[in-house]
């Protein structure tokens, strides 16, 4: 089941007098940030009005609505911000990383074969990597490129994949 609310980013510092604070963003781009009015704490529980944000470097300020000293702004130190899935529209084909993990991973031309589950993305730059962790324990990694991840069903919990020859081990 998808959750509605994701996380998208953890408060670090502050940033000046003002109440403003520094956000390590937990997505592809900090720009994507710049894009919401409202986030949320507490996995949805509470709201947060974003009054302004701006990236700098790797990090995005905001000036959270209330928040108008630098000792209010301490006390979100180390939160983590949520947003809705309802407030963004996604591109086809492309996921969020916590709708990815736990998916299923069974072979594309014959899906008796099941690998295993996706555990992890990690972000390499040219494409992400999916980590796989087998029945055995072991993980294997794939590259999230179109000729290898064949389908990607996130109602149905399924990934089907065709790994490239020699990916795992035990291929030919």
């Amino acid at each position: 089941m998808k959750k509605q609310y994701l996380e998208i980013g953890q408060i670090v510092s502050t940033q000046g007098i003002k109440g403003e604070v520094r956000v390590q963003p937990w997505c592809d781009y900090a720009e994507f940030l710049l894009d919401f009015d409202l986030l949320y704490f507490d996995q949805g529980k509470a709201e947060v009005e974003i009054e302004n944000a701006r990236v700098q470097k790797n990090v995005v300020v905001m000036k959270l609505k209330g928040m108008d000293t630098v000792e209010q702004a301490q006390k979100l130190r180390n939160k983590v911000l949520f947003m809705n899935r309802d407030d963004i529209e996604l591109e086809d084909e492309v996921y969020f990383v916590q709708d990815l993990i736990g998916l299923k991973v069974v072979d594309k031309d014959d899906p008796s074969i099941e690998y295993g589950e996706l555990v992890e993305v990690s972000q390499t730059g040219a494409n992400d990597v999916y980590h796989i962790k087998f029945a055995d324990g072991s993980i294997k990694l794939i590259p999230a490129i179109p000729s290898v991840v064949i389908t990607t069903d996130i109602e149905n919990n399924v990934m089907e994949i065709r790994p490239l020859k020699g990916l795992f081990d035990d291929e030919d």
